[in-house]
Order: C-alpha cells, then sequence, then structure tokens
C-alpha cells in the first residue's frame, strides 16, 4: 500500500475563529449535548467554560475554534465525573454525524478508499493535526492520528473520541464485531483503562508517540455497504469549497510535536528531531528563532506543559511522570521542576489535587 498522508497545521476559523487559530468542524461535537445530559452535567456551564454555545455543536459547515473543542470535552469529562468521556462518546458516535466529512468516507466504494478518503479530506476537517495511514515494519497498517498545536496539552479525550470515530468508520465496511490488532494513546494509562480494551476489542497501550489504529490490509478490498460515487462527489466539492481549515505550514507546531513524541526514550536532541521531520538542524533552529525560542527552550516549555498535566493524574506515579518527561531518574525531574515553578512536585500536586 502506497503511504497515505495528509497533514494540516494552522487553522482558520473559531468558536468563531481567527484566520490563525487552529480549526474543526462542529460536526465532530454532534450528539454531545445529549451525552452531557444523559449523565446528568450542567451543559450552560461546560460549554460556557469552553466558550461555545450549545447550538453551535453539530453544525456541519461551522469551524469552532480547535482549542475551544478541546476544551468542551474536558470539561465534559470532569464535570460530569466521568473520566472516560471520550471514549465512550466516540464508542456511540456513528460515521454520519461526521457531517460531510463522514458521508464521503461511507461513501466510498471501499474500507480502503473510506480511509483514503477520511485522509485526503482531513485538511478540511481540522486544522494543526495530521492523519495518516502507514504500513509498519511488520506488516500491519496503522492508522495515526495527533495534534501537533503546541499550546493544546490536556486533550485526552479528543484522542480517545476520535479513535473511536475512525474505528466506527472501518465497522461499517467489516461489521460491527471487526476489532483493531491493537490501539494506541500518545496519553499516559489512565485509572480504568480497562474501559478501553472493552471498547476497543483489543489490546491497549499507553503513552506512544502517536495516537493510532492498528490493522491488517485484508480490510482494505471489503465493500462499503452505503457506496456510493455520485454522493462522494458530491460531499468532497462540498468540503473543498469550504476550504482547509489550515492557513500555514506550521513547522514550528511539528517541532514541537516531533519533541512531545519523542520525550519517553529521553531527551530529544536537535539531530533526532529534524530526522523525524526530514529537515535539517539548521532548518529547525531557523524556524524557532523566528519565535524568539532556542531548541531547549521548546524542550523545556514542553516538559514543563506536559509535567502540569500529568501531576493532576492521581494515578500517575511521580516516577513514570519523570520517564515520560525524558528523565532518567526523578531526582533530575524534581530539580527541574522547581526550577520551573519553584514547588516540589508532590507540593504542586496537593495544591492542585488535594492529595
Amino acid at each position: 500500500m502506497s503511504r497515505i498522508d495528509a497533514t494540516a497545521d494552522q487553522g482558520g476559523a473559531a468558536a468563531a475563529p481567527s484566520s490563525a487559530a487552529p480549526a474543526i468542524l462542529a460536526s465532530a461535537a454532534t450528539g454531545i449535548v445529549g451525552h452531557i445530559e444523559r449523565l446528568h452535567g450542567d451543559i450552560d456551564s461546560i460549554f460556557g467554560n469552553a466558550g461555545i454555545a450549545p447550538e453551535m455543536a453539530g453544525m456541519p459547515t461551522l469551524q469552532l475554534r480547535l482549542a475551544a473543542f478541546i476544551t468542551l470535552f474536558e470539561e465534559a469529562a470532569r464535570r460530569t465525573q466521568q473520566d472516560n468521556f471520550g471514549l465512550w462518546f466516540g464508542n456511540q458516535f456513528m460515521p454520519r454525524d461526521l457531517g460531510l466529512w463522514g458521508y464521503a468516507a461511507i461513501s466510498s466504494p471501499t474500507v480502503g478508499s473510506a480511509l483514503e478518503t477520511l485522509v485526503s479530506l482531513f485538511r478540511f476537517q481540522q486544522g494543526s493535526s495530521f492523519l495518516r495511514c502507514a504500513k509498519r515494519k511488520d506488516g500491519l497498517l496503522s492508522l495515526e492520528y495527533q495534534i501537533v498545536a503546541p499550546d493544546i496539552v490536556a486533550r485526552r479525550q479528543d484522542a480517545e473520541l476520535s479513535l473511536g470515530m475512525f474505528l466506527n468508520v472501518i465497522r461499517e465496511g467489516c461489521g460491527s464485531k471487526w476489532a483493531p490488532e491493537e490501539v494506541h494513546f500518545e496519553h499516559p494509562r489512565p485509572q480504568a483503562w480497562k474501559e478501553h480494551e472493552a471498547a476497543f476489542d483489543a489490546p491497549v497501550y499507553f503513552s506512544q508517540p502517536v495516537n493510532a489504529l492498528v490493522f491488517r490490509s485484508d480490510i482494505f478490498g471489503r465493500s462499503m455497504p452505503a457506496r456510493d460515487l455520485q454522493l462522494l462527489s458530491v460531499m468532497q466539492t462540498c468540503m473543498e469549497q469550504l476550504g482547509p481549515t489550515s492557513a500555514a505550514d506550521g513547522l514550528f507546531d511539528r517541532i514541537c510535536a516531533a519533541i512531545r513524541m519523542r520525550l519517553p526514550n529521553g531527551y530529544p536532541t536537535l539531530d533526532q528531531v529534524a530526522h523525524d521531520l526530514r529537515i535539517s538542524p539548521g532548518a529547525v533552529q531557523r524556524e524557532l528563532s523566528e519565535h524568539n525560542v532556542t531548541y531547549k527552550d521548546a524542550v523545556e516549555t514542553t516538559r514543563r506543559n506536559l509535567a502540569e498535566l500529568y501531576l493532576q493524574q492521581r494515578q500517575l506515579p511521580l516516577t513514570e511522570i519523570a520517564l515520560l518527561l525524558g528523565y532518567s531518574e526523578l531526582s533530575a525531574f524534581s530539580r527541574a521542576f522547581a526550577r520551573w515553578t519553584g514547588a516540589s512536585p508532590r507540593h504542586y500536586r496537593r495544591v492542585k489535587t488535594g492529595h
């Protein structure tokens, strides 16, 4: 299979977005109001904290700020006290609920072409993110998804709901019992992680470089039951007329994303990040200098943002957090955190969580 790769790197409209803010089509939030209500959540409070009006959720051509969309789901999980909110929202999310993008996928003739359609149209659906399908060394295929906007740090709910959505697109052609070989998430393992294996009916691995569904290529030739080439063409045209949700090449964002992906394996060197991005180390440094930061600054900022996020997850031991941030030992992480915040990791956790 040829590599399919579409990257959306900065977005276009908001809740409502500015021309520079990464965006997402509001159809991705179809049904969230009812889902929150079933969990007895406070609609006005959740949407208010995200800066989105409830009636915006699900509108097929409206662009929301991606950061606001992500906040909406994080707030919904927090205020309904359902830590796996995004997991189960995505699990029940039907492809048609995705609007233009979803209809384009299910109108494709085969599962393989449906995934190609998802990837090729992704830049019209969501900004500052990538969706790609690649062949792994073991012969399996991997549908990979990740947000690359460096300022969107807490994004676990979105990752879980997105893979659930993609799972249901594949199940349109393979049947409701189909399951991937593996599921990967970039965030650390949550407390109720067994629910993830139940939702995907597959082994689930956390703290991975990227969010992904891993599967065999033999599903590519399976027919999609709702295939309709005329409807597919109409949906593609409609999305293209909306215009991409990205407005710039977003190299700075991709540098920060590459740093984040490599941290669990130790301190990411400049050469490693440049290699991952297929550019020269000098090009990395030039891009960072245009944003008035050094490479060391970029690594430190990424580490600090993730540290503050992970410390609010009480199930994560401090030693594990240190490793996830690329430190070989807890003491090195503790010294760095004290330098950033003036507090120890334990004190920060106590203040933020009460434990």
